[in-house]
């Protein structure tokens, strides 16, 4: 099949970050299974570059087909057959109008040709205005039991955010919004490391062996938070703007990915950040325990 320039960028955005972050190495082992024979050393260019040039060399070929399939190979998602499936959700958006379809059947991936692309805008869910309808009068930092240092600093950021909500700012919400959250829940796992480094979604490396906290990504320690019921599928499902927040720091990252932050995207991340300080506060003494 061939694919259009937005569904390689989301293919791209997938095989570097979304459904695993994958090191210069890494990707050059995923491409190798294709045919390749890269080797990593210096002069390496960036991920997003060397990824988007590999993809142009099979588009059209029989290893396009190859390449989405090992991507979404079931068993690489055994512990979470779920996030295959949302994966696969939003990468048939894009893929829809190259008029095919990527579909799981059990342990099976194939394709399936459309005849015409179909195109609506989505609905806000009752899900999401639920989410967002929801109101703390008191969300106290001071209660999750952190580093007296890092409150304070936690508490400015979170003014910060609210500010530059204010300014309509949207992107400063994203990104301090997302750190803020990863800095929550690194000192809460600092705080709890048996329980987070026990959980089966915890981040390994290549001798499976969890990764130090130091190394996990927000999405990480948000999958891992949700499994240990320290947070709710609702922040879980939700904060899919604020676990890709680091991407948007760099503006070559922002511009390859076509990001462009809206208030309403803004307004769903600065939800996720006090719904998930709220139900820290909740949950926190029962991990704790």
């Amino acid at each position: 099949m061939i694919l259009g320039t937005k569904t390689l960028e989301k293919l791209r955005i997938l095989i570097n970050e979304e459904t695993e972050y994958r090191s210069g190495p890494k990707i050059i082992q995923f491409f190798n299974e294709l045919g390749f024979s890269d080797s990593y050393g210096q002069g390496f260019p960036s991920r997003w570059m060397f990824t988007d040039e590999r993809l142009a060399a099979i588009n059209g070929t029989p290893n396009i087909d190859k390449c989405i399939k090992n991507l979404f190979s079931p068993v690489s998602f055994i512990e979470n057959p779920e996030k295959l499936d949302l994966h696969i959700l939003e990468f048939n958006k894009y893929l829809a109008f190259d008029k095919w379809k990527v579909v799981r059947n059990h342990a099976d991936i194939s394709f399936q040709k459309l005849d015409k692309v179909e195109f609506t805008a989505p609905k806000k869910t009752n899900d999401e205005e639920g989410f967002l309808n929801q109101e703390f009068k008191d969300l106290k930092l001071s209660n999750l039991q952190l580093d007296s240092t890092i409150t304070s600093v936690l508490e400015y950021r979170v003014k910060e955010i609210e500010s530059c909500f204010s300014a309509n700012a949207p992107l400063s919400v994203i990104l301090m919004a997302g750190s803020t959250l990863e800095g929550i829940l690194l000192g809460v796992a600092t705080s709890n490391p048996r329980i987070f480094n026990c959980a089966k979604s915890a981040p390994k490396n290549r001798e499976q062996k969890v990764k130090p906290f130091q190394e996990w990504s927000l999405a990480n320690f948000i999958d891992v938070s949700k499994e240990i019921n320290l947070l709710h599928h609702d922040v879980h499902k939700f904060s899919h703007a604020l676990r890709d927040f680091r991407n948007y720091v760099h503006p070559f990252e922002q511009m390859s990915t076509g990001f462009n932050p809206t208030m309403h995207t803004a307004k769903i991340c600065l939800q996720v950040l006090k719904v998930a300080i709220h139900q820290i506060n909740e949950n926190n003494r029962c991990i704790s325990a």
